[in-house]
């Protein structure tokens, strides 16, 4: 079971959150955003081969956590 951080992550940092049992891997980008954070995915090894929308996505402070 994926279990989410209590710290909040800062520009820069990777974050790793879970969508529909499928974990994803990001860097958090620069935003205005309080309760919540912007990742881009592009840094994931495989994210040609996941089917995601977008190549950023927004995820609440409660649904990541950081692994650097």
């Amino acid at each position: 079971m994926f279990k989410a951080d209590t710290k909040k992550a800062n520009p820069g940092n990777i974050v790793e959150f879970e969508r529909n049992n499928i974990r994803f891997k990001g860097e958090v980008i620069p935003s205005q955003c309080q309760r919540s954070v912007i990742v881009d995915l592009t840094i994931m090894e495989n994210f040609e081969e996941v089917e995601f929308d977008y190549e950023r996505t927004v995820v609440a402070h409660e649904n990541y956590r950081i692994l650097s």
